[in-house]
């Protein structure tokens, strides 16, 4: 069975830093993409970041690009979502998600189609 856990959000104050975890089971994490999403109050599921199954590619979404860093930790299941410099617009609930498919788009972020199965989000609030 495919699981996926967020944990790792919390309040953080303008220009400061989070660092999310998505722990996996039930598949071996090399064998899928992963994407984070979010979601604010009152606005629609956002792509965020993803990092492919096949070589690690890495996209972002052009409002966390050169803030946000994804990685991941084959050995130990989980992918990470590094988030510096952060603002108070990256407010929301963070969603990890697998076995997506993710590549770039002209704008320099990237499209992303379905992704079948979702963590439970954690909750980051930015704000002094």
């Amino acid at each position: 069975q495919v699981q996926l856990v967020e944990s790792g959000g919390g309040l953080a104050q303008p220009g400061g830093s989070l660092r999310l975890s998505c722990t996996v089971s039930g598949f071996t994490l090399d064998s899928y993409t992963i994407g984070w999403f979010r979601q604010a109050p009152g606005k629609e599921r956002e792509g965020v970041s993803c990092i492919s199954a096949s070589n690690s590619r890495t996209f972002y979404s052009n409002s966390v690009k050169g803030r946000f860093t994804i990685s991941r930790d084959d050995a130990k299941n989980v992918v990470y979502l590094q988030m510096d410099s952060l603002r108070p617009e990256d407010t929301g609930v963070y969603f990890c998600a697998a076995n997506g498919h993710c590549q770039p788009a002209p704008s320099g972020s990237y499209y992303y189609t379905e992704f079948p199965s979702w963590g439970q989000g954690t909750q980051v609030t930015v704000s002094s």
